[in-house]
């Protein structure tokens, strides 16, 4: 367990991926394969290489990889490119690890070092709508267009916002 920064608090989720670790790892890595259940992204998978992704074509995260271990656990930084965000980019952090169960994979995510309070609220709400779409396009269906990326509702806008 993440023990928070004074005044900062950790999101923490999980999800059961009907899929192997091996199969899982890529999409936190390759391009193409995180855009398809996340945002347009930049990734250069490696201690000090670049994480940007534009999630929704309007507000993009950008940090830097920490650590790589295929097909085990990624952790890199994260933030918000936009001038006014209370989380600039690289400020908090992402550590994923992804553990096989029988022919599934239990996948880790702990988001650390969030402002307390809505901002912690609001990326625990991103990452629960963007985890759901990884289970299913990783054990091989399809997502479909993401509805925060269209701007379907004012509550997926708020949630993106900060997610």
């Amino acid at each position: 367990m993440t023990t928070p920064t004074p005044g900062t608090s950790s999101v923490e989720r999980e999800v059961r991926i009907q899929a192997r670790p091996e199969t899982i790892f890529p999409f936190f890595t390759d391009p193409e394969l995180f855009g398809r259940w996340s945002g347009v992204a930049t990734l250069d998978p490696r201690p000090g290489g670049i994480f940007r992704s534009d999630v929704d074509g309007k507000n993009i995260a950008r940090g830097e990889y920490v650590a790589v271990d295929p097909p085990h656990s990624v952790t890199f930084t994260w933030g918000w490119e936009a001038q006014d965000s209370p989380l600039p980019p690289g400020s908090s952090t992402v550590h994923v690890t992804l553990t096989p169960d029988g022919d599934h994979t239990i996948v880790r995510l702990v988001h650390s070092d969030l402002p307390s309070g809505e901002p912690a609220e609001s990326h625990g709400a991103g990452w629960d709508h963007y985890l759901e779409r990884l289970r299913v396009v990783a054990a091989g269906g399809d997502p479909g267009p993401d509805s925060w990326a269209q701007g379907a509702t004012a509550d997926g806008d708020a949630a993106r916002a900060e997610a």
